[in-house]
């Protein structure tokens, strides 16, 4: 993967020059998705990101909001686990600089974040 997200502020994120106002996806190839949006609001479970963790990253950072309310359940914890996968959870500010520096370090990243909250 060659970017990284370019800003963060509460309810928006910049990746590629473009601007998203939702909640958003970033497969480990580079395509966002920013029509995500989770089944039990601020719980992420694996149902969620199902199509995220079928490219395989590496490693999975999951931005919780800018107050870290979204929560990763502890299946979810589990799975990632099972896989192979390095979950990191942090509040959304904190999740942009690790993933900014996990995509130049590693490669194969996902990421979802929670752009408010």
């Amino acid at each position: 993967m060659e970017f990284s997200i370019d800003a963060y502020a509460f309810g928006k994120m910049v990746v590629k020059g473009r601007e998203y106002t939702s909640d958003l996806i970033i497969y480990p190839d580079g395509h966002v998705d920013s029509r995500w949006w989770r089944t039990q609001g601020h719980q992420l479970i694996a149902e969620d990101i199902h199509g995220l963790l079928e490219k395989n990253p590496r490693r999975l950072i999951v931005g919780t909001g800018a107050h870290g309310l979204m929560k990763v359940s502890r299946s979810l914890r589990e799975l990632c686990e099972e896989l192979g996968i390095a979950l990191e959870p942090l509040p959304t500010p904190e999740a942009v600089k690790r993933f900014n520096e996990a995509v130049t370090e590693e490669g194969k990243v996902g990421a979802c974040f929670h752009l408010t909250c």
